[in-house]
């Protein structure tokens, strides 16, 4: 008796936690596990890199002063450092490709564009590392990096375009929850459920729509690499501003994810 009474003293306790809430994880565990990840070195370097591109390219700092000439070597050492976390990346592509789930010729095609395109990129970058690092001849670094961006920017527009399509989706999804919560609430059964269901698609919107911003930004900076920084998007504080823009989306999106 002693045993039950105290149990339900304890359940109703208004500290007791809820077993039904999901416990959050500790910030250093959740760090460790972000860290753990290639992707999550590769943008925290990204995020440097780009934010030491900005400060050059917005002429904060005279030319002749020593530490411009240490920010330009160290923007480099970062850049060719995160072509060496790419190793095999390409995989990861080619795997996606095998694995998709596809309706119709249209979401095939686009699919081919979309991760066909990343992974050549992905695997061209792999030789430009080399060609940086002093294995390969310099001499083929420049052949490679037109083929490198090419294939960026066309992978990027086959996945905005499927993103777009995911989007329309999760807006027919979202006017059909509409339409069930109304029901929902006229029953007075089951509207907390799909006020949920409701949430997460939110969610799921907002990371999607995110998704397709740093799509963008790098679709941008791929363009520019295109032009040899000559076109009119080419101007080196606007691409770098977009790369720390696709850099922290895509921060966000692993810090989440793990």
């Amino acid at each position: 008796m002693d045993s039950k009474a105290s149990t339900v003293t304890t359940s109703q306790t208004p500290n007791a936690p809820n077993p039904s809430k999901p416990k959050e994880k500790d910030f250093l565990n959740h760090l460790e596990a972000y860290l753990a990840k290639r992707d999550g070195v590769d943008k925290l370097l990204k995020i440097t890199r780009y934010a030491t591109k900005i400060i050059l390219a917005s002429s904060v700092l005279p030319e002749t002063v020593p530490l411009t000439r240490r920010l330009k070597s160290f923007e480099s050492s970062v850049g060719l450092s995160r072509k060496a976390f790419r190793l095999g990346k390409f995989v990861q592509d080619v795997n996606a490709l095998r694995n998709s789930h596809l309706d119709s010729k249209q979401e095939i095609f686009l699919s081919i564009i979309a991760y066909g395109g990343e992974g050549l990129y992905y695997f061209v970058e792999q030789f430009i590392w080399l060609a940086k690092s002093g294995l390969i001849d310099a001499k083929h670094s420049r052949n490679l990096q037109k083929i490198s961006a090419w294939a960026e920017f066309i992978g990027y527009i086959g996945s905005i375009s499927l993103k777009f399509r995911d989007l329309k989706r999760i807006n027919e999804g979202e006017a059909c929850l509409d339409s069930s919560i109304e029901i929902a609430i006229s029953r007075g059964v089951g509207y907390k459920e799909e006020e949920d269901r409701k949430r997460k698609l939110r969610e799921k919107k907002l990371m999607k729509q995110l998704s397709v911003i740093q799509d963008l930004a790098d679709g941008l900076m791929a363009l520019a690499d295109i032009q040899d920084g000559k076109g009119s998007f080419s101007d080196p504080l606007l691409v770098s501003c977009a790369g720390l823009l696709s850099a922290l989306i895509s921060t966000h999106k692993n810090w989440v994810s793990c």
